[in-house]
């Protein structure tokens, strides 16, 4: 397969020294990058502001805000089998930009708006290509996830909690679009990524034999 992964976390800048961003580490999509290579996949990889090397191998892009990932995304996916959306992309971006460095006040109200939603706007070009999303969520976690499922047009989707960010393992539960979710406990990153491209695998396999 050709598979995009993309990893890290997204900026969006509140002036040319201060952005709003999360703490994903990398970690889960560079696992991904990893095991794809490993099967003998071909692996781009596309990553936010993380400290980590590109895994030997992949063709790697960075970016750093939303609409930077989208429109990597938008140009990349034609030529690729199936995505892995492991990037932790922001929910809000700052209502404008300032020029140069905001003064300190005593007290200053940041007002934030809805950031793209670039799975969502990816949907008008999936076809029959493969789609895997990720959720860190707190509570109602699955049914969360297959809400995200339907508006995102997703195969798949991977469930984690806030605790796994920038860990080595989590508790992981996998969600298809039918049956009950599968609880897979905790396992390391590099397992969820095995457990993840056998079932891409398996679903790409399928829709080229249909």
């Amino acid at each position: 397969m050709r598979i995009i992964v993309t990893a890290g976390p997204t900026r969006e800048y509140i002036d040319d020294v201060r952005f709003v961003s999360n703490a994903s580490s990398g970690r889960m999509g560079w696992a991904v990058c990893r095991q794809a290579l490993a099967r003998g996949h071909d692996v781009q990889l596309f990553s936010g502001p993380v400290c980590l090397d590109p895994p030997e191998g992949v063709r790697f892009e960075a970016f750093e805000s939303v609409d930077e990932l989208y429109g990597l995304l938008a140009g990349a996916l034609e030529r690729a089998d199936c995505l892995v959306m492991a990037a932790a992309v922001g929910d809000y971006i700052p209502a404008e930009r300032i020029k140069g460095k905001h003064k300190k006040l005593p007290k200053w109200t940041l007002e934030l708006l809805p950031a793209r939603d670039v799975l969502v706007s990816l949907v008008p070009l999936k076809g029959e290509r493969v789609f895997v999303g990720f959720a860190v969520e707190a509570e109602n976690a699955i049914e969360n996830a297959r809400g995200k499922l339907a508006a995102k047009s997703l195969d798949m989707i991977v469930v984690n909690s806030p605790e796994s960010i920038g860990a080595s393992q989590a508790g992981f539960r996998l969600v298809l679009p039918e049956g009950p979710a599968r609880e897979l406990g905790v396992i390391s990153k590099e397992r969820m990524a095995q457990i993840l491209l056998d079932e891409a695998e398996r679903l790409f396999e399928h829709r080229r034999e249909a």
